[in-house]
């Protein structure tokens, strides 16, 4: 029998699409403009584990150029390649279903950059519907820097922070002492169901703590988000009899469809901790899918291409962990579900090319090329499981 583990460093991208000049994107590279700068700064990025697997290889594949510091041209220990996305969008929920066989072939809804951003009915309706008197922010804004712009307001006031994205996205952020956890989680259930003819794709409830303009965002967030539009890998899985465990944010992106069980952590090293236990435990069958979101809110958002850095040489430093524990036929793969370039400009995702690793006892290590759909890493994962193909892709092993 056979085990599979989808380990997504989110918004590692590897290099900007053909088709990123749609998205103001041309150029965009997130490793390596990251690796770039460490290299400049003497603080070459130092990767040995993830190059083993064909990382650098793979980024090569996808801009035509090694990035700096890497050498290893041969004698990989994985099957490597890249993927360029099929769905319309650059955006968390896009990547993801794409992946696990579902590309989103349909248009988001998303909100202007005017300020105000959101419409007068809709916030109208929400604090009609919720007792809530007004709203803080209403426009674009990073997460964390309009919480401590707004943030002492907020807790004199009362009144929750909204703020979007590129993506399709309702943000609301509150004090989990002053507002209260709950209060937060209904009012955004409350947009979620208003949200539903303009066809937005997630509303995140954003918690944070502390005082004085000083606050940080706390493991709270919740998302709530609209179910993929067919059947994904994660419901092909549980339908054949697997366990399918979602660790990380990945439960509230798949609307919590197709999952036996939901594991949370908060950060990425706790996510890893998490992960080995789960790999430890997984049955035969089953599937294991962790999202590391601090690479993308923590420091691509935040242009934090030091932090992004440190972050990459973390996992990359305990990858001989979860690859020591592995049993004969396990399959694991290594990717990502957007770009968000540290090094570009403004704060949002950056149409990239993700990459493809495949490792395990059994894998032959071989270049895989390009791929045209992300598709192609659920496909490759439902085979070696021996579940329903679906409905997108083809394997790559």
């Amino acid at each position: 029998m056979a085990r599979a583990f989808i380990l997504l460093l989110d918004s590692f991208g590897l290099g900007s699409t053909p088709d990123a000049d749609k998205f103001g994107d041309v150029g965009a590279d997130t490793f390596g403009h990251i690796a770039q700068w460490a290299q400049q700064n003497g603080k070459p990025l130092a990767l040995p584990n993830l190059e083993a697997l064909g990382l650098a290889a793979a980024a090569n594949l996808a801009t035509d150029r090694w990035a700096d510091g890497f050498a290893q041209r041969d004698g990989f220990a994985g099957a490597y390649g890249t993927a360029r996305e099929r769905s319309t969008g650059k955006d968390t929920q896009s990547g993801h279903w794409e992946i696990a066989g579902v590309p989103v072939d349909f248009e988001w809804g998303y909100f202007p950059r005017s300020i105000p951003t959101f419409p007068a009915e809709l916030t109208e309706a929400l604090m009609a519907a919720t007792g809530v008197t007004g709203f803080l922010g209403n426009c674009h804004a990073s997460g964390t820097e309009i919480i401590n712009q707004y943030g002492d307001e907020h807790v004199a006031s009362g009144l929750p922070i909204i703020y979007t994205s590129a993506d399709s996205v309702m943000q609301i952020a509150a004090h989990e002492e002053s507002f209260g956890l709950d209060r937060l989680y209904a009012l955004c259930e409350a947009a979620f169901a208003l949200l539903k003819p303009y066809n937005i794709g997630r509303v995140i409830a954003r918690p944070f703590v502390g005082s004085k303009g000083s606050y940080t965002r706390t493991s709270h967030r919740r998302d709530y988000a609209v179910s993929p539009p067919a059947p994904t890998l994660l419901d092909h899985v549980k339908e054949h009899g697997g366990e399918v465990v979602a660790l990380g944010k990945i439960g509230d992106i798949f609307a919590h469809q197709g999952i036996s069980r939901e594991v949370k952590g908060d950060g990425n090293m706790a996510l890893f901790d998490t992960l080995l236990k789960v790999q430890a435990e997984l049955p035969e069958g089953g599937l294991a899918f962790v999202n590391f979101v601090d690479f993308d809110q923590s420091f691509g958002h935040r242009r934090n291409v030091e932090g992004y850095a440190d972050a990459l040489r973390q996992l990359d430093a305990r990858l001989p962990e979860f690859i020591s524990q592995m049993r004969s036929g396990d399959l694991a793969v290594i990717t990502a579900d957007h770009g968000c370039d540290p090094t570009w400009t403004g704060s949002d995702h950056t149409r990239e090319h993700i990459p493809v690793l495949f490792f395990g006892p059994g894998v032959v290590p071989q270049p895989l090329g390009i791929s045209g759909i992300f598709s192609d890493i659920g496909q490759t994962l439902a085979n070696h499981l021996a579940v329903t193909p679906l409905l997108h892709g083809r394997s790559l092993l």
